[in-house]
């Protein structure tokens, strides 16, 4: 089968590689479409020492069973489905409890590290347990379906707060994964919903999809939401969606006493933390990891139209040009915000 290999650090080969083999509770699946990940983009010069080469990387993604294997039940050949993007074991007790994200023993596709390594959906087929698969509706296309895994991970912040209908946030961060935060909230009952980030293109592109106000990034950001809102504390809840030391001091500053604060950007191992305004201000602090069951919810409101994909799809190529939208995408000059592959 063909398969886009990363070789070494932002070098990738595009070429044959063994069909994989499947156990007896697994499916061979075959990809139709994978999102390029932003964590693929981070990961690939090795600098986050996840994507240690050689890695077939890609863990958005959606296609077709083509084989069972032999212990598999409630699952047909051509059946188009999804799969999470985390190989869990459904046995621990975190698993037991839902909390699949957190299963020590769990997998990620497309990763390589000291731990493990899982080739992922960069690639014509791929071998996952029958455990992790979504069934799509008919009507749905593949291209759309890719991103039921950054819908999860968006679901999946937002249900880790205390959020009650009507309460307001703020989401620091417009990227990808903010704009599907923007979109989370308001499917799940926000109220007033401000967008900050330093682009004003995604700034006005989070107002498409449902933020009631946009806020350019800095000092001023939490005095701006305090009028907005109309009040003099802040906002119910706020998400950080960089992981970055101004922002998380943003999000904190922006939430009144008693507030919440979810941090979902991942992209600093450390940052400053405003310890003091946290302790005085009596503000919770939580933190999210990928999701955990929110697939199913993630394909409905995709299908249905409660959250938005089409406008955060900025180009669908083929698999044989990925290393191509990979090195574009690493520039990051043209502010693209997904690029889907099709093998």
């Amino acid at each position: 089968m063909k398969a886009l290999t990363l070789t070494a650090p932002n070098q990738f080969e595009y070429g044959e590689v063994p069909i994989p083999e499947i156990g007896e509770d697994e499916v061979l699946v075959a990809v139709r479409a994978c999102g390029i990940c932003g964590s693929d983009i981070h990961g690939m010069d090795g600098s986050t020492g996840r994507r240690i080469p050689p890695i077939i990387m890609g863990h958005e993604a959606a296609g077709e069973i083509v084989e069972l294997g032999s212990a598999v039940r409630g699952w047909e050949k051509g059946q188009r489905i999804t799969f999470d993007s985390t190989v869990y074991c459904g046995k621990c007790p975190s698993c037991r409890v839902g909390q699949v994200n957190l299963c020590p023993n769990r997998r990620v596709l497309g990763v390589s590290c000291s731990d493990y390594r899982r080739h992922g959906a960069f690639a014509e087929y791929l071998v996952v347990p029958q455990h992790i698969l979504y069934a799509l509706p008919d009507d749905l296309p593949f291209s759309h379906a890719a991103f039921a895994e950054p819908v999860s991970i968006a679901l999946h912040a937002v249900s880790r707060l205390p959020l009650k209908t009507g309460d307001s946030a703020v989401v620091v961060g417009a990227g990808l994964i903010g704009l599907l935060v923007v979109q989370a909230l308001k499917s799940r009952g926000a109220g007033t919903v401000i967008a900050v980030d330093l682009d004003t293109q995604r700034l006005e592109l989070a107002q498409e999809l449902g933020a009631d106000a946009t806020l350019l990034s800095g000092e001023g950001v939490p005095d701006q939401v305090k009028e907005i809102l109309g009040n003099s504390d802040g906002a119910d809840h706020a998400l950080e969606v960089v992981g970055f030391g101004p922002t998380i001091q943003i999000a904190i500053a922006c939430v009144k006493k008693g507030g919440n604060v979810c941090c979902v950007g991942n992209l600093k191992p450390e940052v400053p933390f405003p310890l003091q305004a946290v302790v005085t201000r009596e503000i919770s602090i939580f933190g999210s990891c990928a999701s955990a069951g929110e697939y199913g919810e993630a394909i409905r409101s995709i299908t249905q139209g409660k959250i938005r994909v089409q406008p955060l799809l900025s180009r669908v190529s083929k698999l044989k040009d990925g290393a191509d939208w990979f090195a574009r995408l690493y520039k990051n000059d043209e502010k693209l915000l997904k690029v889907v592959l099709e093998p």
